[in-house]
């Protein structure tokens, strides 16, 4: 991550660059920096000091002191010290307001060593801030609040893509994308960084809502701004997406979103000249690209529509609220949401080889089913963290015994890491995230405490949790942070 141009933020409107003295991040974090934790893995400090953080909250300070005292193991404190604040210290890119309104406040949150802004992964990145917030005067809300709105602003203007550049707000140059695409709809490369279309994205975006009106009740911003317009975006992008290959009387009916691009790798683009593979009338959406930016074998995928279903079902909750709301725009939230669900029970839970009946990750609806799970959340694995049901559902359990096992084909199993993988890197490559995702799901003391020691012991002693990790070789790992 390139930070030397980025923004720390002292007030709202205003952002001050970092000094020069302050290293960029990817550099910072390549190295075994000192005080190494006193424990057996010897773990590195990896907070940038504080006049180099991009964003400093007391809330998050207290909550990291009040954690690590909690914690008797020195390299677990280490690991929670350096991670839980990885998105404030390293990410927060700019924060400002709007042009045209100095009211709505905007935050632009970088993806790591890309100078561009996702809505699936800005999403994930705040969320963990959650435990922490309290109140709409905390100030770690108005963090909440800017990312809400920007993500709005994107999926407003351009809702088929998902990576973003920085606002004209915040003068920050257009991050350089040489990627070849042919894209409908078009977009305009000034505000977009790529436009794989990710179901995720729009579950993502509603998940953070969720979360920050659950944590402060705060009504009155989700009426302010452009969060309705967004919530209508939405809906109106997945009905479009919700189109099958053939109408009733056979004829093709045109996508509304096409990919190609010159790529070196197949998962990089979508088949059938960027069209994708034909899909069947079921009532979900597709999802031509994955959570992992990987282009689907089926375009149904399971996990994202998953999401989807229940972040519209308890957002709806706050649409309803709102004295501004256009009249049934909650209802066909509401609507959509029974649909999704009822499609992914009559589609989405198919027999596995032993007998069984599990989710698929990806259907077709013709009877095409791609049985297995994909580290990247939203997954199958992580259905309850998403709170799309109980973790004592049958087919969940089953689902999850054959994720977490040889018969999944992404399930890497060494003597350093047993957990899922992804077509994103390549096999034997375990990702540290889905056993945390595994201990997140479980009620089983000895599979969270093995789930846990196995992120600690992977690390390489950076103290910052790898993408990937080679299940046999922990010095073998893809990007640091």
């Amino acid at each position: 991550m390139r930070l030397n141009d980025v923004v720390l933020l002292t007030s709202l409107a205003v952002g001050h660059v970092l000094g020069q003295s302050c290293p960029s991040y990817s550099s910072y974090s390549q190295s075994r920096n000192p005080p190494l934790s006193s424990g057996a893995y010897k773990l590195a400090y990896q907070r940038p000091s504080p006049e180099c953080r991009t964003f400093n909250s007391t809330l998050i300070e207290d909550a990291i002191n009040k954690t690590k005292s909690a914690i008797f193991d020195p390299d677990l404190s280490r690991l929670f010290e350096n991670t839980f604040p990885n998105t404030l210290d390293t990410a927060i890119k700019w924060r400002g307001v709007a042009a045209n309104n100095s009211e709505e406040e905007l935050a632009f949150v970088i993806t790591g060593d890309i100078d561009a802004m996702w809505i699936r992964d800005s999403a994930n990145q705040i969320a963990p801030y959650k435990t922490v917030l309290k109140k709409k005067t905390d100030d770690i809300a108005s963090v909440f609040r800017g990312t809400i709105n920007m993500q709005a602003r994107y999926l407003i203007i351009s809702p088929y893509c998902n990576a973003f550049q920085p606002p004209p707000e915040s003068n920050i140059p257009p991050a350089q994308n040489g990627g070849i695409y042919s894209v409908t709809p078009s977009y305009d490369r000034n505000v977009v960084f790529t436009c794989n279309f990710e179901l995720d994205d729009f579950g993502g975006f509603l998940q953070l809502s969720h979360d920050y009106y659950n944590a402060t009740g705060d009504l009155d911003f989700f009426g302010k701004f452009q969060w309705i317009q967004a919530v209508q975006s939405i809906l109106a992008t997945s009905e479009e997406m919700r189109q099958p290959t053939y109408g009733p009387d056979g004829k093709w009916i045109p996508p509304v979103y096409t990919f190609q691009s010159q790529t070196m790798t197949g998962s990089g683009t979508l088949g059938n000249n960027g069209i994708g593979s034909p899909v069947n009338e079921t009532g979900l959406v597709r999802s031509p690209f994955r959570p992992s930016d990987d282009s689907a074998t089926f375009d149904f995928q399971i996990p994202a529509n998953m999401m989807l279903s229940r972040y519209l079902e308890s957002t709806s909750d706050i649409m309803e609220r709102l004295p501004n709301a256009p009249k049934g725009l909650a209802q066909r939230m509401r609507d959509m949401a029974k649909e999704i669900r009822e499609a992914i029970n009559q589609w989405g839970i198919v027999t596995a080889p032993n007998g069984k009946k599990i989710f698929a990750y990806e259907v077709d609806g013709f009877g095409g089913q791609n049985l297995m799970d994909d580290a990247n959340v939203p997954s199958l694995l992580s259905a309850p963290f998403l709170g799309y049901l109980d973790k004592n559902d049958t087919v969940y359990q089953n689902t999850r015994a054959f994720v977490l096992s040889r018969r999944n084909p992404w399930w890497c199993e060494g003597p350093f890491l047993k957990a899922i993988g992804s077509p994103h890197i390549r096999p034997g490559a375990a990702w540290p995230m889905s056993s945390i995702i595994r201990a997140m799901t479980s009620d089983d003391d000895a599979e969270i405490i093995s789930a846990v020691k196995e992120v600690l012991s992977t690390t390489d002693g950076y103290g910052l949790v790898h993408e990937s990790v080679d299940s046999f070789d922990t010095t073998n790992w893809t990007r640091q942070w």
